[in-house]
Formats: C-alpha cells, structure tokens, sequence
C-alpha cells in the first residue's frame, strides 16, 4: 500500500526529477513546488514545468525573488562561475535552502501533504552547509515544531554519488528520460550541458562510472 500525498522541491534537474520519479512510486499523490529565485539559466523554471507536465504532476511556481536581492551569487548573477579550496564555490546561495524548505512547509500544510521530498546530497556535494543531514533533520524538527504538525522531510538521496543516483535512475526505468530532459548545467544547458561547469563534471563523472560499470562497457 503506497504512502500518503507528497510535495517534491523540484528544480528540473537530475537529482530532484530523480525524486520525483521516485515519489510517484511511492506516494498516492504527488505535486512538485519549483522557485523562481532569479537563478541565472531561466531555463531551469521552463524544464521543470515540461517535466511536471509530461508526468502528470500538479506544479506550483512560488516567487522568491527578494532571494537575489539578500543573497546574490553567480547562481542569480552574471558572473565567473569560481571553485577555491577551503571556501564555499562562487555558486552558493547562502540562506536558499533554509527558505525553499520553508516555504515548502507552508504549502504542504496548504495543500495537505505530510511529507516533503528534497534531492540535496551531502556524499557529492560542493560543501553548501544547507545540503547536509543534521540540517535537513533540525529543519525537519522546526517546522514541525513551527506548524505544529507531523511532516517528515526525505531525502532519498542524502548518502547517494552521483554514480549511485544514475544507477537508481536506471533501476526505475527512467535513466535515459533524465539525462535527456533535465537541466543541471550552470549554463543552462539540459541533457548533457556544457560538459565544462563543476555542475556538469560531477553529472558527466558519475554517468561514465556507472556506465561504465555495467556489464558491457557501455560508454556516455
């Protein structure tokens, strides 16, 4: 018997369509909340719409644009997209997580849906604070805390590479319908991208290593 109803953060990149497709096999019902932060590639919020549409999920469209005003970065400018060791990558938003999981609370409570779906990842990740474990389980106990409800915050993906991620895509059917219709490229590129951001080497990395994995030598 599946789960109850469930609201995915969904950017329309490879690991929260992940969750998606995911979700859709494990919950009832499914919506998908998509934020219009300002982000760089707008692309983003038309590839989460089509995807949305193609699967058959209800999508909504919050505005978070007083994000780019309070946290500017190259995510949500026009600048040199940067990686220095020991400091955070030039694309972090600081404080973006801590609002989308938020808001997100406030309208699975509107639409009643107990659980909330996110692909954040602290095993391939650029060291973003908002990406790990311990946040996403104090968050989880705040808002349950703020709303006075019993949500459950999951992240499927929390302990996965990408490598593993693509593996997963795979075992639900769905590996070729990711790597072609999603966006993960810093440049707003979807499928494969520009092959040259840190976003799309670490996509790219764990595609060739599980491909390459699998019996065969099938090759990206």
């Amino acid at each position: 018997m599946k789960n109850e109803k469930a609201l995915v953060v969904f950017s329309g990149g490879q690991d929260s369509t992940t969750c998606l497709i995911w979700a859709l096999k494990e919950f009832n019902e499914v919506e998908a909340v998509t934020f219009d932060y300002g982000q760089r590639h707008v692309g983003e919020l038309k590839c989460a719409r089509e995807i949305a549409e193609e699967l058959n999920v209800r999508h909504h469209v919050l505005d978070m644009s007083l994000l780019n005003q309070l946290s500017p970065s190259a995510l949500t400018r026009d600048e040199e997209i940067t990686e220095t060791e020991g400091e955070l990558p030039s694309t972090f938003v600081p404080g973006r997580n801590l609002l989308f999981f938020s808001f997100a609370g406030v309208l699975a409570k509107n639409i009643g849906a107990k659980h909330i779906i996110t692909g954040v990842c602290e095993t391939d990740f650029s060291g973003y604070p908002d990406c790990r474990d311990m946040f996403v389980k104090s968050f989880n106990v705040t808002l349950n805390l703020a709303l006075d409800e019993g949500y459950v915050v999951h992240t499927p993906l929390m302990w996965m590479d990408k490598e593993a991620t693509w593996k997963w895509a795979d075992e639900m059917g769905k590996l070729q319908y990711i790597r072609e219709k999603t966006l993960t490229c810093y440049n707003g590129i979807r499928g494969d991208g520009c092959g040259t951001c840190p976003s799309c080497k670490l996509r790219s990395k764990g595609l060739s290593n599980y491909l390459s994995s699998k019996t065969g030598g099938e090759k990206a």
